[in-house]
Formats: C-alpha cells, sequence, structure tokens
C-alpha cells in the first residue's frame, strides 16, 4: 500500500501533461506516475482542476533576510551592502531563527520545496529547515576579517558541515560558503576548497555579481573572478556558483568546461542595478543555469513564480525566443535540484517527492499553452498543497507544519 495517491490532476512530466492522472508516493519517494494504478493508499488526494508538478528549488537565498525586506530598497549596490551589513552585526541567534521560520513560511506557501540557503548563526537555520519539514542545502557564511580568526571561522564550518550534512533523515546537506572571491584572499579560498574535498561537499559563492567586483578582481589578481577560482582549482560540478552577471565568452567556455553550476537571480539583479547575466549564452553552452531569488532584502521576495516571470521576460527584452517558458520552468525545477545534487526536479518514479498541486481553475489559467500560463501567470498564492519526501506540509492552503501567524507577529517584533 501506498502512503499517498494524487489523483485526478493535470500532471506535468518531462514527457508532457498526463490529463487525469496519478502519482502514488511509498517512502519519501514517488513509486508511480500515470493514467491509472490499482495501488491504494492510506492518504488520497484529489486534484481535479489542478496542475500537479514537482516542487520549485530555490538555488541561491539568504533565508533570514527576510527581516531585512525593503530595509535598504532603492539603494545602489555599494550603499546597499554597507546597509545590510551593518544591520546584519546586531543579529541574534533568535532573531535568524524568527527570519529563518519567516522564510520557511514563505517558502511552504508558495511552492518552494527545495533551497540552497547561505547566511550566519546556520545552526538556528538548519534547526527551522528540520522542523519544518523542507529540504535544504545550507552554507554558514564566510567573510574574512570578521568577529574570529580566519582558521577559526573555518574550524567552526567544518563543525557545521559535519554536524548538519546529511541530517534531517537526508533532506539537509551542508556546503561551504566563502561569500565571494572578493571578500575571502587567495589563501582561504584554498584551504576552504581542500576542506571541501576532504568532507566531499560542495561549495557555495558569490560570483561576479557587480561590475565592481570585476574591476577591484582585476587589479588585485589581474584576472576576473572566474579565471582567479579556476587558477586554484575551485570551478568543478560541485559548485554553485551565484550570480554571475559579468561574463565575458571565455569566462562562459570555462564555466562549462568545468561543468560549474551557475544560479541565475534576475529580481535582484535588476534590484540592485548589478546587471544582466548572460543566461541565453549559457543555456545554449550546455551549462546547468538554476533559478534564485537571492534574498528578500534585494528581491522583495522568496516566490519563485516572479522569478520565473522575471527570468523569462528580462531576457525578451532582447529576442523574443530566448527564454521560452519550458526552459524556464525546468530552470526552476530540475536545474535547481540537480545544481543542489539531489534527484528531485521532476514527476518520475523514483525521484523524491518534492510536489506541488496548482490550482489552475483560476483565469490566468484559461489558456491554451500551461507552460507558459504558469511562468507569466501564476503566483505563489496559486499553490494549494505543498509536499516534501511525502509529508505534506500545505494541504488546501492551510499550513500544517508551523503556526503562520506566532511566526509572522515573532519576525514583526525582530524587525521593529
Amino acid at each position: 500500500m501506498a502512503d499517498l495517491i494524487i489523483k485526478g490532476g493535470r500532471l506535468l512530466t518531462a514527457n508532457g501533461f498526463i490529463e487525469g492522472g496519478v502519482v502514488a508516493v511509498e517512502n519519501c519517494s514517488i513509486t508511480f506516475v500515470g493514467k491509472n494504478t490499482k495501488e491504494k493508499a492510506e492518504k488520497v488526494i484529489d486534484a481535479k482542476g489542478c496542475a500537479v508538478m514537482s516542487g520549485l528549488v530555490n538555488a541561491h537565498t539568504h533565508l533570514a533576510m527576510t527581516l531585512f525586506r525593503g530595509f535598504a530598497d532603492g539603494l545602489v549596490y555599494k550603499d546597499w551592502i554597507d546597509r545590510i551589513q551593518r544591520a546584519e552585526t546586531k543579529l541574534t541567534p533568535k532573531d535568524v531563527k524568527a527570519g529563518a521560520y519567516l522564510g520557511a513560511l514563505e517558502m511552504i506557501k508558495t511552492g518552494t520545496t527545495s533551497f540552497a540557503d547561505m547566511y550566519i548563526h546556520m545552526d538556528k537555520v538548519a534547526k527551522v529547515v528540520e522542523e519544518t519539514g523542507l529540504r535544504a542545502s545550507l552554507g554558514f557564511g564566510m567573510i574574512e576579517g570578521r568577529n574570529e580568526d580566519s582558521d577559526t571561522k573555518l574550524r567552526s564550518r567544518v563543525d557545521f558541515v559535519r554536524k548538519w550534512n546529511g541530517a534531517a533523515g537526508g533532506r539537509i546537506t551542508a556546503m561551504y560558503a566563502p561569500h565571494s572571491a572578493l571578500s575571502c584572499s587567495k589563501e582561504f579560498l584554498v584551504k576552504v576548497k581542500e576542506q571541501a574535498r576532504k568532507d566531499n561537499v560542495g561549495i557555495h559563492i558569490h560570483v561576479l555579481e557587480t561590475e565592481d567586483e570585476l574591476n577591484l578582481m582585476k587589479k588585485r589578481y589581474g584576472m576576473c573572478s572566474i579565471k582567479f577560482l579556476n587558477s586554484i582549482g575551485v570551478l568543478s560540478s560541485k559548485l554553485l556558483a551565484a550570480h554571475c552577471v559579468w561574463l565575458s565568452d571565455d569566462d562562459i567556455v570555462l564555466l562549462k568546461d568545468k561543468n560549474v553550476n551557475v544560479v541565475h537571480c534576475p529580481s535582484s539583479n535588476m534590484a540592485l542595478g548589478a546587471g544582466i547575466a548572460p543566461v541565453p549564452k549559457m543555456l545554449e553552452k550546455g551549462i546547468n543555469v538554476a533559478l534564485g531569488t537571492d534574498g528578500a532584502a534585494s528581491s522583495g521576495s522568496l516566490d519563485m513564480w516572479k522569478e520565473m516571470r522575471c527570468a523569462s521576460l528580462l531576457h525578451r527584452l532582447k529576442d523574443p525566443r530566448a527564454m521560452p517558458s519550458s526552459k524556464v520552468l525546468e530552470m526552476a525545477t530540475r536545474n535547481g535540484a540537480l545544481a543542489l545534487g539531489i534527484k528531485a526536479g521532476a514527476l518520475a518514479p523514483e525521484y523524491l517527492a518534492d510536489i506541488i498541486i496548482v490550482d489552475i481553475k483560476k483565469p490566468p489559467f484559461a489558456s491554451s499553452n500551461l507552460f507558459s500560463a504558469l511562468v507569466h501567470g501564476a503566483s505563489g498564492c496559486d499553490v494549494r498543497t505543498t509536499i516534501v519526501d511525502g509529508k505534506i506540509l500545505m494541504e488546501d492552503y492551510v499550513v500544517k507544519v508551523l503556526d503562520e501567524e506566532k511566526i509572522i507577529e515573532d519576525a514583526k517584533d525582530v524587525i521593529k
């Protein structure tokens, strides 16, 4: 007997749509996707009038920065980061936990089932992930010259990785998270690389987010961040490179040759005037490009549907053919799962049972092209049910794993 059956919905699979299809789940995995099954289950969800699809993957964010939503709005990047970093020095572990709860709540309600996070006081974030049932790849951020010497900083991150990698029944994985090639020395980044290889985990880092970073790296090392990271052996299939805005054609070739995973964060890049990443070129070269919201302090939201719409329309400014809706949806699901190294991102047998149910009985979905309707017309408010590892986190818009009202009030108390 299956643990869960979802029936009657329009299933979005790698091979197209299945009308009135059935999904069966057992032991955290999808066991059947098709038209009919004789399988019975303890729990049956009627998804008639809904799209059933893989959960969304937010491949780059800073969860607790929900506390800074709007705090530095309208500033250029240099002033924005200065104001944010000064405010971050005042955050307590309790504050970060409140912000992480708020971010987790937003993700559950908008259909994100997995995310990659890089921030401070990450033990608190890990405990929130463990409690809420979400899936996450967590990195304890590192900027040199703050609070503690580099060796002490790295030792504490080693402790974090070894404590949390594989925790929560495998829902939590850990990565090393140096902030950027600009904020960490060459010597430190080499140590991080060696430690990541020793622990067999990835590295999550910001790369060429701004033109200032490009110019300062050329001044410091005589090369851009991509070529610098390659020169010290950091570029690999285990690297999660966020932003990658200021790339040359040579950089794109390097990223492909090293099988680097890139995370596109269009809302944040636009909000901070950082520039437009050459995503169509990267996709054309076969680079795995995922999507991320970045922190809500810059993007304003953790809603991946908004991010998909931004990604699609931004790159159509130059060429309406550049970002097909089906490709954007793939970036937010399959590509994100691949970047995080998890067997998710597809509605198929043997994949993790990270599933969302989207109500398509609403006006924006009266369309002949459901892919386009989802990318351009959907919002997080259309997600009816969110499932991770086969566990229902939200059903019929009711979050089952968190006290929504308390979380919002607790976060407001910190924001004050």
